[in-house]
């Protein structure tokens, strides 16, 4: 028996998120598909990061148990011929059996793109929120810099969140945080895409969006930069900002602190 690690990215428009759910497309399932058509056994993956429904990955990893010959570094190629487009396996390769991709300390890096136009690109139209209004790009990077450090993220978290029902710290660290811009032709006297980058150890039900959300509010002078200190303390999600849409939200990547490996 065999442990194969993947790294794998995807566009999640289409799919009802990455962990499998009876009746509904999800990445997962796709994967035990493709997997188990090559390997020729019942393949079941573990993913790191089961993405919602409409978010993005560029970075996520999974590992499978295989009895197959096939060569380590062979399934990503192998599979992506069974696989459907919006899904390809970037690499494969072996790892521990007891190695697992939820019980390793990992660094996560998330981005949520926000398109400030008056009018939408529409290549970035499955990939971005659209905002019309414009953006104070400075005061939304003075905000923030509240978010980083160790925090109890609860207003920032769904409250159907799993962690918290089930009695789990809502304590993340975040480790960095940038925004930066990158201009367009349809932009006109706005930002164009403006990229919301997050780096930490972990994160909550919907906190990326939920952050993503606020600072659009703090764009676009709804709130104060510094009211982000007291919605943090509050621990009240009524007082953070919406939930944006999943569309813009990326998984970039996934770092591994045991073996500093970025895969």
């Amino acid at each position: 028996m065999r442990r194969i690690r993947l790294k794998i990215a995807y566009d999640g428009t289409d799919f009802y998120g990455f962990q499998k759910l009876p009746g509904r497309r999800t990445v997962e399932e796709e994967l035990n598909r493709a997997l188990s058509e090559i390997c020729r056994e019942s393949i079941t993956v573990i993913g790191a990061s089961r993405t919602d429904s409409g978010v993005h990955a560029l970075g996520n990893i999974a590992v499978f148990d295989t009895e197959s010959t096939i060569p380590e570094d062979r399934f990503c190629l192998a599979a992506n011929t069974k696989l459907p487009e919006d899904i390809r396996l970037l690499s494969s390769e072996s790892c521990e059996l007891s190695w697992h991709p939820r019980r390793q300390e990992c660094i996560k890096t998330y981005e949520y793109h926000i398109y400030n136009s008056r009018i939408m690109d529409p290549l970035k139209r499955r990939y971005s929120l659209h905002c019309p209004y414009r953006l104070d790009k400075d005061a939304m990077s003075s905000a923030l810099e509240f978010f980083i450090g160790s925090h109890d993220f609860t207003a920032f978290s769904n409250p159907a969140s799993q962690v918290l029902m089930r009695g789990g710290s809502p304590v993340r660290r975040i480790s960095d945080a940038e925004l930066y811009c990158e201009g367009s032709e349809l932009a006109e006297d706005r930002h164009g895409e403006m990229i919301l980058k997050l780096r930490g150890n972990g994160f909550l039900y919907h906190m990326v969006r939920i952050i993503a959300g606020t600072l659009i509010e703090v764009g676009t002078g709804a709130r104060r930069p510094e009211s982000i200190k007291d919605i943090l303390i509050s621990g009240d999600r009524r007082k953070a900002g919406m939930t944006a849409p999943a569309c813009g939200l990326w998984l970039r990547s996934i770092v591994y602190e045991t073996d500093g490996m970025d895969i």
